[in-house]
């Protein structure tokens, strides 16, 4: 099979990248990391020196692409059946680009901030910095649920590299800030959450979910 997804079940961001694979029904072969073995990690960097995940391998095209974003573009660069994960209208697609980057640098990052510090031994965290990310949190919260009042997905009626992006950052975000307050983005949340493509990421990382720090609170 030409592309290969080097990732882990339970990496937020590679969620975002399956997401878009199972949703444009790319068939590709799945290569789970384990990055706490030498042999998968050795094995997984000499694809990709910097050893993050996910990364795309397109062994058809000769291309390793990293970075859940720009797999994304590329999927829909390359892949027809991936091509509306990023609308064709200008206008409407640095918007969807926009709110790709609001889920991950006001979301999604600073949940790993939050997540980071938990699994530090308890006299090095840094209750002031986990503060500080829970309020970037609550301010991306702020601004993604306002498009949220009218229902549908990130971009309205068309789902898009935008919603692959919103479904890592608020599920994992939920367990660090509730999203309680944030009515229309928790509705949303589940109208993605029910989707087939989602509901299948999900169900695939369900096993590995018990691994993450923020689970039991």
């Amino acid at each position: 099979m030409a592309l290969t997804l080097y990732y882990h079940p339970l990496s937020s961001y590679c969620w975002k990248a399956l997401i878009a694979l199972y949703e444009a029904d790319i068939a590709f072969t799945p290569k789970v990391v384990d990055l706490g073995d030498p042999d998968s990690r050795g094995a997984f960097q000499a694809v990709w020196p910097l050893a993050k995940f996910p990364v795309l391998r397109d062994e058809g095209r000769g291309q390793t692409v990293p970075e859940s974003t720009i797999v994304i573009e590329y999927l829909a660069q390359t892949y027809p059946a991936a091509a509306g994960l990023i609308p064709p209208d200008p206008e409407l697609a640095w918007q969807t680009r926009l709110r790709d980057r609001l889920y991950d640098n006001y979301i999604h990052n600073p949940l790993q901030q939050v997540v980071a510090d938990r699994l530090r031994p308890r006299d090095q965290r840094d209750p002031l910095g986990v503060e500080n990310a829970r309020n970037l949190i609550r301010q991306g919260y702020g601004v993604a649920a306002a498009p949220m009042a009218a229902g549908g997905w990130a971009m309205g009626e068309r789902f898009t590299l935008a919603d692959c992006a919103a479904l890592p950052a608020l599920f994992y975000a939920n367990y660090a800030e509730p999203l309680a307050g944030w009515p229309d983005l928790a509705a949303y949340l589940e109208r993605l959450k029910a989707r087939p493509s989602i509901a299948r990421v999900l169900r695939e990382a369900e096993p590995f979910l018990r691994y993450f720090p923020l689970k039991d609170g």
